[in-house]
């Protein structure tokens, strides 16, 4: 049996450059813990089938450990939203 993953949303801060591309920078948790993103390794676009997920996968460096921080595209039904960060964790 394939585990599935549970989507945690988290709070990340980000910066734009000029061209509009997003660098996240750090991962606030619901308990308030803060951690910085030392670097960020790749970013790729992501999808999954059946789970109605559109947008992006970075592989991030915190504290010498590689991460996966997903960026899920807003519906286009809400208008003031762009999307919002979410980790994985295996249920």
């Amino acid at each position: 049996m394939i585990a599935m993953a549970e989507r945690i949303y988290v709070r990340v801060n980000s910066d734009f450059d000029s061209t509009g591309f997003m660098q996240p920078r750090s991962i606030t948790w619901r308990d308030g813990r803060t951690f910085r993103i030392d670097r960020v390794a790749d970013f790729r676009p992501a999808s999954s089938v059946g789970r109605a997920f559109h947008g992006d996968c970075y592989t991030v460096i915190i504290q010498n450990e590689r991460k996966y921080l997903f960026f899920e595209r807003a519906n286009s039904r809400y208008d003031n939203s762009v999307g919002r960060w979410f980790v994985e964790a295996q249920t």
